[in-house]
């Protein structure tokens, strides 16, 4: 990549894969931990016990990432493939890095109202990158 400059989008990029490997991490252990280690070990060929709390809160919080995060990747390579990196694509791409930070406690916590507000604010920063194409 030699002379290549790392855009503000591409950081946050990064980050949010690295957030979602450790939603991923998160979300496994405390699936393990409340199904226990003879169901985490084996083949799963039944019916999972269904999960609560904490563990299927950040279960749906993963779901959810995963729902939005082939979107923003693919907005951001979009963004970086066409050169088309601006200020509003740079702030989007931050907008939905830092919303989906924000997201977690939230929703581990379940706090209903604001948890969703955060979640708009990640979906219209992922947006911004996305107009940046147009």
């Amino acid at each position: 990549m030699g002379g290549m400059v790392m855009t503000i989008e591409i950081q946050m990029l990064a980050w949010a894969i690295a957030l979602g490997v450790l939603q991923l991490l998160t979300a496994a252990t405390l699936s393990s931990l409340q199904r226990g280690a003879k169901w985490a070990v084996h083949a799963r060929d039944g019916v999972a016990p269904p999960l609560t709390g904490v563990a299927a809160r950040m279960d749906r919080a993963f779901g959810n990432f995963m729902e939005t995060f082939p979107f923003f990747a693919a907005a951001v390579l979009a963004v970086l493939v066409s050169d088309q990196s601006n200020a509003t694509s740079a702030l989007g791409a931050q907008l939905y890095f830092w919303a989906r930070v924000a997201y977690l406690p939230l929703y581990a916590a379940g706090i209903p109202y604001l948890r969703t507000l955060v979640w708009t604010v990640s979906l219209i920063g992922l947006v911004m990158v996305l107009a940046a194409l147009f």
